[in-house]
């Protein structure tokens, strides 16, 4: 591996002339000497090969190349803090990554204001984010795969404190064959039509949740496509009443008339991947998370 001929003192030093505008500046804001301030850039143009600096008047002025490369040199001092800053956050016990693992019910604004109170909190913690659904969240934690879990259950190997109940609704199209029945609709009623249902995300004990009746099914990976499905006409769906509020205002999709059955609650669980031992950031995540659910304007439905 080759070893720079430069250090990054020496780039600080340029760069401390550029914005006091001068030699002598520059050695009193970095309470060093003259002659040592003239000697780093002296030997960084010996070790470059080019001149960085002329003198006009009596300010030292960049060169078209000592501009060019002292811009470069901004993102290594950059990274340089980056690295300092992180091996403290080590030092202060934070680990350098949390692998968070969500289920998809969850609503994404505030997944986002989550995200974001955190990175204020602990930017040089990286987060891992892996979305699920159903047993994946449990698959996730037998596998020791994740550091803070949201999910749908809490096994018997782990704890978990309820967050949030989110409320599904039977919805189709306004056009759809159940709607034109302009009656209260019953289980018969479902069976001959198509019904979207979202796949489950585990592969060791996948399972089924709600009522799962119909004749004909489609089985789809994302949320936003059994919206896309349902909105176009294609079959109906219980879909996460939060996803589809703007739809059911416009009109575009209505609740289906069900005798019985027509909403249901799923709740959602907050658990550590490794009980009674997270690290700093995890409970930290885990605190941000429930204050963030805490004070939503109102209940995700």
């Amino acid at each position: 591996m080759r070893v720079p001929k430069t250090t990054l003192e020496q780039w600080r030093v340029l760069q401390a002339i550029v914005d006091h505008g001068g030699y002598v500046q520059a050695a009193e804001a970095l309470h060093r000497s003259q002659s040592s301030i003239s000697y780093a850039v002296s030997r960084l143009q010996e070790q470059l090969g080019v001149d960085l600096l002329v003198i006009e008047g009596r300010k030292a002025q960049l060169t078209a190349h000592g501009r060019a490369l002292l811009n470069a040199s901004g993102e290594l001092l950059a990274d340089a803090h980056r690295l300092e800053s992180l091996a403290a956050s080590l030092m202060q016990g934070w680990e350098p990554e949390i692998r968070f693992v969500v289920d998809v019910v969850f609503p994404s604004a505030l997944l986002l204001q989550v995200l974001s109170a955190f990175m204020r909190i602990a930017p040089q913690t990286r987060i891992q984010l892996k979305e699920v659904v159903l047993s994946g969240a449990e698959e996730a934690l037998q596998a020791e795969e994740a550091d803070v879990v949201i999910g749908t259950r809490v096994p018997s190997t782990h704890l978990g404190d309820h967050l949030l109940n989110v409320q599904f609704m039977a919805v189709a199209h306004p056009e759809h064959a159940l709607h034109r029945l302009g009656r209260a609709l019953d289980s018969e009623d479902l069976r001959r039509e198509l019904q979207v249902v979202l796949r489950d995300s585990g592969t060791l004990k996948p399972r089924d949740e709600g009522w799962l009746g119909a004749t004909q099914r489609w089985t789809v990976t994302s949320l936003q496509t059994s919206v896309a499905m349902v909105g176009a006409g294609l079959g109906f769906a219980w879909l996460p009443q939060h996803l589809i509020a703007d739809q059911l205002a416009a009109g575009t999709l209505l609740p289906l008339p069900l005798a019985e059955g027509g909403t249901r609650q799923v709740a959602l669980y907050l658990l550590y991947g490794k009980p009674g031992q997270p690290g700093r950031g995890a409970k930290e995540l885990a605190d941000v998370i429930q204050q963030v659910v805490s004070r939503r304007e109102a209940p995700p439905a």
